[in-house]
């Protein structure tokens, strides 16, 4: 059992990953939508090629998430965390460098293989720390670092920094700076406890066998489906609604306000929704709701103007965050995952994601050209899909017993 020096220390180790996701990942993915306007006047790049740059991101994400997880799983979580604020910060920064659509492609990508990395073993090191009961708590903490800096750098990148800075490039090299930081406390911080779950399987596997035990579990598959529409649906959207709300006249800054209002609310929402789950100790009765309020959000975006955007926003927006943290803890809680295969399993899961996330914005934008509302009603009829697999899948109650697991492994 922990004693009440770990039992503390574990809410420190909390913070740091939440930081670490909100700084490492959310604020520098968040920066581009807002930033487009200024980095496509300055590349020459059309609404297509936009939408291209938003998707590509996720191209070696498919293949990034299952590595970091698996290599989490492998040589623990808080080694790969310091590596992947070094690689991270450095590939986040390189695309401020970037002189033309192709080289801002590849720099894109480069940091889009190395960011889906964090939160894989974000979830891994919170596995290890925190006993069943509290861990939907976790993982909304976790989430809601995702939203706080989804919501700064919706906030802040364009409005604010960009001038404050010099432009755009100047706001992505800073990013890039502060992340190559956070390697310093993870390199200080302790190693885990000796606590996780009974259902895992303590052992030292090779990534191919890893991944064979993990692909073997219908659930996941399901999983994998329910995230593909989810997230390419809500990727896309987010991508596109500052360029359309600007194209039907609106402010840069009220224009980015709403993608901020979008992350506000589910911020704010994250850690009640989480909990809630904890409580009733089912995670579907979480998630159904919050697939149907993405899909009648943005199906009302596509179709109501003026104030009444605002209301779609909200109700699309409040259960992002909040679905993520209870998605996450249904994956961990799935029949023969246990702390050994968490990194791998959730990883495995997100490749479905990253797929969505790369096809979906060049898809859905170039409905555009037909009709600027069209690309919602795709994003939602996505969101759709991501609906059935939810309830396809199956749950169980929340996982008890706790047993030792060595710690160099753990993280």
């Amino acid at each position: 059992m922990m004693n009440d020096t770990q039992t503390n220390y574990r809410w420190y180790i909390l913070i740091l990953a939440t930081l670490t996701n909100a700084l490492a990942i959310a604020m520098p993915s968040m920066a581009m939508p807002v930033l487009f306007d200024e980095i496509s006047r300055d590349l020459n790049l059309d609404i297509v090629q936009v939408g291209i740059i938003w998707g590509i991101s996720s191209l070696p994400g498919i293949a990034a998430t299952l590595i970091g997880g698996a290599i989490g799983d492998r040589f623990g979580a808080k080694r790969v965390l310091i590596a992947i604020c070094l690689l991270g910060g450095a590939a986040g920064a390189s695309r401020g460098l970037s002189s033309s659509y192709i080289t801002l492609a590849i720099t894109v990508l480069l940091f889009g293989f190395v960011s889906p990395m964090v939160p894989m073993n974000s979830v891994k090191i919170i596995r290890t720390w925190f006993p069943p009961h509290q861990l939907g708590l976790a993982n909304g903490f976790l989430s809601m670092g995702m939203a706080l800096g989804f919501m700064l750098g919706a906030a802040l990148s364009a409005t604010y920094l960009s001038p404050l800075l010099g432009g755009w490039r100047n706001v992505l090299l800073v990013y890039g700076f502060l992340v190559i930081l956070l390697a310093i406390p993870w390199f200080l911080a302790r190693t885990s406890p000796i606590l996780a779950l009974t259902d895992g399987e303590i052992v030292r596997k090779s990534l191919i066998q890893t991944l064979a035990h993990v692909s073997r579990n219908r659930k996941l598959w399901l999983m994998g489906l329910a995230i593909f529409g989810i997230s390419g649906s809500i990727q896309s959207t987010l991508g596109y609604l500052p360029l359309f709300l600007r194209d039907v006249g609106w402010p840069q800054a009220q224009a980015d306000s709403a993608l901020s209002l979008f992350h506000l609310v589910s911020m704010i929402c994250v850690i009640p929704i989480a909990l809630y789950s904890d409580r009733i100790g089912s995670r579907k009765k979480i998630l159904i709701p919050s697939a149907l309020a993405v899909i009648i959000g943005f199906g009302l975006l596509s179709v109501v103007s003026g104030g009444a955007v605002w209301l779609a926003v909200i109700l699309a927006g409040f259960s992002r965050d909040g679905f993520m943290a209870v998605f996450i803890t249904m994956i961990l809680e799935t029949d023969g995952i246990g702390p050994s295969y968490a990194g791998t399993a959730v990883g495995f899961v997100m490749i479905f994601s990253g797929i969505g996330n790369l096809i979906a914005p060049p898809l859905g934008n170039s409905l555009a050209l037909t009709a600027p509302g069209l690309p919602f009603i795709f994003w939602a009829g996505m969101a759709v899909v991501g609906l059935i697999g939810i309830l396809l899948a199956k749950e169980r109650g929340t996982a008890g017993n706790l047993v030792a697991i060595p710690s160099e492994q753990a993280g």
